[in-house]
């Protein structure tokens, strides 16, 4: 970026002599960033794109667990043990018991709960979609943002520079007796004027950096490539509308009612018993009367569960489900209003922001550039004051800062259509 300002801050007057020595070094060089290179590095590291990722597993994992029956249980010990004595061989009842119990759940609860986990994984896989648009979006946004600030500070440099040279000229002219100290302190005034809004610019430009230091970290220090950041076209407006059903975010919403339709059926499955089926081993100790010793026994069981009581369990499960199923289906209808919301928005920006530039390009910039040539030239004359010349120079370059915002404001708009149509590069 070029300064011609006579105060240049320590820390960038000390890295602009770093510069040169940095670049002799191997390996250092430091190559323009452009706005491709920005968004796959700002995709090969974001931690949370990783995030979503990881959940996904996580619920792919839960799903294969959630569908399989409760572990076994391993039962045992000693029953009927006389307390008097603690002889085991003395009463025949005493037993040394060994068994296993198997619970089965309440219907088709385990096939149900593996989807409501399945279905949980696709709305993380959906959000992990969603995020990787959310991050192109977001650099493209904030990288345009730099450049317009870069491009911002080289204009008001060059403008400065005519203000320099009109300051003094102004002072020889009062020197002579042409011109009167209030136009002398009046191009002083301009030119202090300009750099407190250059110093402006360059905050905003560090901000943006740090902005997009976010997801680039130290590439964002990189200088950006010359040329305006080039971005795909969008496609037309009622082909994006079409599509915004099957946009990731809708992606997440709906596997999100899935989920609650899951959690729904899981809750009319509670209507029905539970099982739980179980085998044991008795050992007797001691002998019959006959000298005989005693026969081990054997005992098989079966449990069933009653939902008899259902009014504040089951039902109040039941209605909870169902609420949630209504909930999750509103926010999914609310998502899509606002996704076409935001098309339309964004949709009339582009192309308001568009005529605009037109506008611009075909006759603000001709006529302001001509009206302060104009302005110079009745001046160097003495046909004209001080003030006018100073306000069609400052109109000038209001018009050529007016001129790169809407091209910049018009590219961030592009970024959010190509959001909403799915762009990913």
């Amino acid at each position: 970026m070029f300064h011609s300002r006579n105060h240049i801050r320590p820390g960038r007057a000390l890295a602009l002599l770093l510069v040169p020595a940095l670049a002799l070094l191997p390996g250092n060089t430091r190559a323009a960033l452009g706005l491709k290179e920005a968004v796959r590095i700002a995709l090969d590291k974001d931690p949370a794109i990783a995030a979503s990722l990881a959940s996904a597993t996580e619920h792919r994992e839960n799903a294969v667990a959630d569908g399989q029956l409760p572990d076994p249980k391993l039962k045992t010990g000693l029953y009927n043990l006389p307390l008097d004595d603690l002889d085991i061989e003395r009463e025949p009842t005493t037993q040394l018991r060994f068994g296993i119990e198997q619970t089965f759940p309440r219907g088709d609860t385990l096939r149900y709960s593996r989807k409501r986990s399945e279905s949980l994984a696709g709305v993380e896989e959906a959000n992990a979609a969603a995020v990787t648009l959310q991050t192109v979006r977001e650099v493209r946004r904030h990288f345009l943002e730099l450049y317009y600030q870069e491009q911002a500070a080289e204009i008001v440099a060059r403008t400065r520079k005519l203000f320099a040279q009109l300051v003094d000229i102004t002072r020889a002219h009062y020197a002579s007796g042409r011109v009167s100290q209030q136009d002398v302190l009046s191009a002083s005034l301009e030119l202090a004027r300009l750099d407190d809004r250059a110093t402006r610019i360059d905050t905003a430009a560090d901000e943006s950096r740090a902005a997009l230091g976010k997801w680039l970290k130290e590439a964002a220090e990189q200088p950006l490539a010359d040329g305006f950041p080039d971005l795909p076209s969008p496609p037309a407006r009622a082909a994006i509308e079409a599509k915004l059903p099957e946009h990731p975010e809708m992606h997440a919403e709906t596997a999100r009612v899935n989920a609650m339709q899951q959690a729904i059926r899981i809750a009319r499955e509670q209507y029905k018993p539970g099982w739980s089926a179980g085998l044991e081993y008795r050992k007797r100790f001691g002998e019959d009367p006959n000298g005989e010793d005693r026969s081990d026994m054997m005992a098989a069981m079966l449990s069933v569960e009653l939902p008899l009581f259902i009014g504040k369990r089951q039902d109040r499960r039941l209605a909870a489900s169902i609420a949630g199923v209504e909930a999750a289906e509103l926010r999914r209808d609310d998502k899509l209003r606002e996704l076409r919301r935001m098309l339309a928005t964004d949709y009339a920006d582009w192309q308001r922001l568009g005529e605009r530039i037109t506008l611009y390009e075909t006759q603000l910039l001709r006529e302001a550039g001509a009206n302060a040539n104009a302005s110079l030239h009745a001046y160097q004359s003495g046909v004209t004051e001080f003030t006018t010349l100073m306000r069609a120079r400052i109109t000038e370059l209001d018009v050529r800062l007016g001129e790169l915002r809407i091209r910049v404001d018009r590219a961030r708009a592009q970024a959010n259509l190509l959001y909403l149509a799915g762009d990913r590069p």
